[in-house]
C-alpha cells in the first residue's frame, strides 16, 4: 500500500479543531442538562453516534422545570 493511502495519525492543526469542536458543543450542552436537572456526566451521550440521537429524543420529551412557571 502505498505511503500516502495509510493514515498514521491526527496532525497538529486537527487535534486542535477536535478539541475546539468539542469544547463548543459540550459547554452549552452540559449547562442545559444542568438546568434540566441531568447530571452534566451525560454529555458524553452527544459523541456517540446513534445513541445521541436517542437522547435528543428523550431530552425533547422530558418535562422542562420551565412548563412550571407558566
Amino acid at each position: 500500500m502505498p505511503h500516502e493511502m495509510m493514515m498514521e495519525g491526527f496532525a497538529l492543526w486537527q487535534v486542535v479543531i477536535m478539541i475546539v469542536w468539542i469544547l463548543v458543543v459540550a459547554v452549552p450542552l452540559a449547562r442545559i442538562l444542568n438546568r434540566l436537572g441531568f447530571s452534566r456526566i451525560w454529555t458524553i451521550l452527544a459523541f456517540v453516534p446513534l445513541v445521541n440521537l436517542i437522547f435528543l429524543w428523550i431530552l425533547a420529551y422530558t418535562h422542562w422545570p420551565i412548563e412550571d412557571r407558566m
